[in-house]
This record gives structure tokens, sequence and C-alpha cells, in this order.
């Protein structure tokens, strides 16, 4: 039997790539998996596969950049199953350009999807955690952070902000109730890229991704091992990248 089995997972961003993926794997090992996605004739798609296979799911429509929507997720989860044992905040928005472009509106897009969904994301599930004794964060940020390159630092920015806030709030935690994991993935077949406003960025971007990127199955995976450690054991980061990655 998984570790996951009986367990209840609270998923955003859930309607395509790393999300859907990460539904369908956790749901497969036996979790509960209640769906947040703005896109809902996809996310019930998603849920449809899930049952059909046997699973678990439940889904909602989902705005992180709206605190509201998060604690309608949490909710969901507590209502329909109990408790809630992990949060999955994996919404997030690219949007590459150099700064001096000055893409104001950009900026603020990505800082209230990649940052601010995520914040939404704690004070939803942390009362949650706090109350059962128990509870795990896990956030999708990116190697972006890690390797900083030209046209991507506010995404960057995004990204290394929540990881910087997932240590703290680590480090706030070692009482054994919260375990934090940050996941950054590298290229990863997903549609992140195809929003992208420059034609030619995106087109140089989506060529990458389909020359190097691996399947967000994989990252899902990483996921999954986070999760069904013991809860006195914490993965606090885990960096999952093609191998041809440089």
């Amino acid at each position: 039997m998984s570790t996951l089995e009986g367990k209840v997972v609270a998923i955003t961003g859930a309607s395509s790539g790393i999300g859907e993926a990460t539904a369908r794997e956790l749901a497969a090992r036996g979790a509960a998996v209640v769906l947040g996605a703005r896109r809902t004739d996809r996310l019930a798609a998603v849920v449809t596969r899930i049952r059909a296979a046997g699973g678990r799911a439940e889904m909602l429509d989902v705005d992180v950049t709206k605190r509201a929507d998060l604690e309608r997720l949490v909710a969901a989860a507590v209502d329909r199953f109990g408790r809630l044992d992990v949060l999955v905040a994996n919404a997030g928005v690219a949007r590459i350009a150099p700064v001096g472009d000055l893409d104001v509106d950009s900026w603020d897009a990505m800082i209230d999807v990649n940052l601010r969904g995520v914040l939404h994301g704690i004070a939803a599930a942390l009362p949650v955690f706090r109350e059962q004794g128990s509870g795990h964060l896990v956030t999708t940020v990116s190697t972006s952070g890690l390797k900083i390159v030209p046209a991507q630092a506010v995404y960057a920015g995004t990204k290394n902000a929540v990881r910087t806030l997932l240590e703290a709030l680590r480090q706030e935690s070692t009482d054994g109730v919260l375990r934090t994991t940050s996941i950054s993935p590298g290229f990863v077949r997903t549609e992140l890229v195809d929003y992208v406003a420059d034609p030619a960025q995106r087109a140089q971007a989506q060529e990458a991704m389909a020359a190097l990127g691996i399947a967000p199955e994989a990252v899902a995976r990483a996921i999954a091992f986070a999760i069904e450690q013991p809860d006195d054991v914490e993965i606090g980061d885990l960096t999952i990248r093609p191998a041809r990655q440089g």
C-alpha cells in the first residue's frame, strides 16, 4: 500500500502540465485530490479521468490571486474529506522580457500569481495544519531562480521570493507540525511559455522546451516522493531538470 493512501491533497494550477500530472500521480497512489484552476472545462476532464481510474477527486474554480478562492479550496478539502494533509501551490505564469521593456502589467501578473498566490495558500492552509497537528506545503519554483539569465529577471525574482519565503517558514516551524518542500523544475513540456508576448522569444522558448523538456510526470513523481516521506523527514528542496540542460 502506498504511504499516500488516505492523504488529502489540494493542488492549484491543476488543469494542465505539472498540476494535472501531479493530480493524476497522487490519486493513483491513493490520495484524495481537491483540484483548483481557472479553466474549469479542462479541470473537469482531469477529474473525470481520475475517477474513471478509480481515484477520488473534487474540483473548484480557483484564481489564486483571490484570497477567498484559496480559502474555499482548503475548506472544500476539509468539508469533503475531513482534513487537508498537503497543499501543492503549483499555479504560475511566466512572462519573458528584458526589464528595460518596462512591461509593468506582466510584472504585476507574475507577482500576483507566483508570489501572492502562494501567500494566499499559506494563509488558508496553515491554520488547518496547526489545528490538525500536521501538514505539508509544496511549492513549484524554478531553475530560473538558480541560474539567472536575461529576460527572466522578474519571473526568477518571484520564484526566488517563494524559495526564501518557504525557507523562513521552515525555520519558524521546527515543532514538527509543518513540512515544506520547494520543487525546482527545469525545462518541462508544459504550456508555461505559450503565453510569452514577443513572438520571437515565444518561439525560441517553445523550441528549447520541445528539444530539451522532460515530461511533467517526472516532476509529479518528485512531488510524490517528497510527500511520501515519514512525518519526521522533510525534503526541503528538489531540483529536477533534463540531463542535457545547461
